[in-house]
């Protein structure tokens, strides 16, 4: 496959499809051909031009992203873009290369199309005052049914319990149903690291450490033994 990866969003939100392909815009070796509302204008366009991959929204009304995908052929690619964590098992059964939750961050993104490359090919793009805008500097989580904006720079750590986490911030808790894993692909790697199969910190607010925990906001956040190494070895040369 050429470098340059076509594709197309399939969306029935106007609102979603834009973000998509503003992220999609910053990253060269994609071009996104069509933006659909629906499954019937995503089969004209997959029938007019040679389609790699497609961002595919899951529940859409008249035929659901499932059914759409099972009706293609299957070089061509799915990306599945759905609000609803419950729809991720149907979606690995279709053998997607991705299942993204929305809101979707650039970051995830770029891993989602880095996937899809079989990370053969390193995903270029723009300059980094063009790439990374203001919007790259938060996320969204669902909370109290509303989405509630969270700033990186805030995030002090985030605590896991089961299905839930909690995101510690500056000056309270907010609480989403999410998993520590998801939430931790959407946080920059720069910044943010596992200590604990239920904690990931913020490494600019680790206050001080000893081999056994990091404490932030003078509380003390336990080093799990199987993250011990790599996390120490971070910390020591910081």
């Amino acid at each position: 496959m050429s470098k340059i990866v076509n594709c197309i969003i399939v969306d029935d939100e106007p609102v979603a499809r834009d973000i998509l392909k503003s992220h999609l815009q910053k990253v060269n070796a994609v071009t996104v051909v069509a933006t659909c509302k629906n499954a019937v204008e995503a089969f004209n366009e997959i029938s007019l031009n040679k389609i790699d991959l497609i961002f595919l929204d899951i529940n859409m009304p008249e035929i659901s992203g499932l059914s759409f995908a099972k009706s293609i052929n299957k070089n061509t690619k799915v990306i599945f873009t759905t609000a609803y964590r419950e729809y991720a098992a149907d979606g690995f059964n279709l053998q997607a290369v991705d299942y993204l939750l929305k809101p979707i961050s650039f970051e995830r993104l770029l891993q989602a199309i880095n996937k899809f490359l079989n990370e053969n090919i390193t995903v270029t793009t723009q300059s980094t005052s063009e790439i990374l805008p203001q919007e790259t500097n938060f996320i969204f989580v669902r909370s109290d049914r509303k989405m509630i904006k969270i700033n990186f720079s805030e995030i002090n750590y985030v605590e896991s319990f089961s299905d839930y986490i909690k995101i510690h911030v500056a000056d309270k808790i907010i609480v989403t149903r999410e998993t520590i894993t998801s939430i931790e692909a959407k946080l920059p790697k720069s910044d943010f690291m596992r200590i604990h199969r239920s904690f990931v910190v913020s490494i600019p607010k680790i206050e001080s450490f000893t081999n056994e925990f990091v404490e932030i906001n003078k509380k003390a956040i336990p080093i799990s033994r199987s993250y011990k190494k790599d996390v120490l070895h971070r910390l020591e040369n910081v």
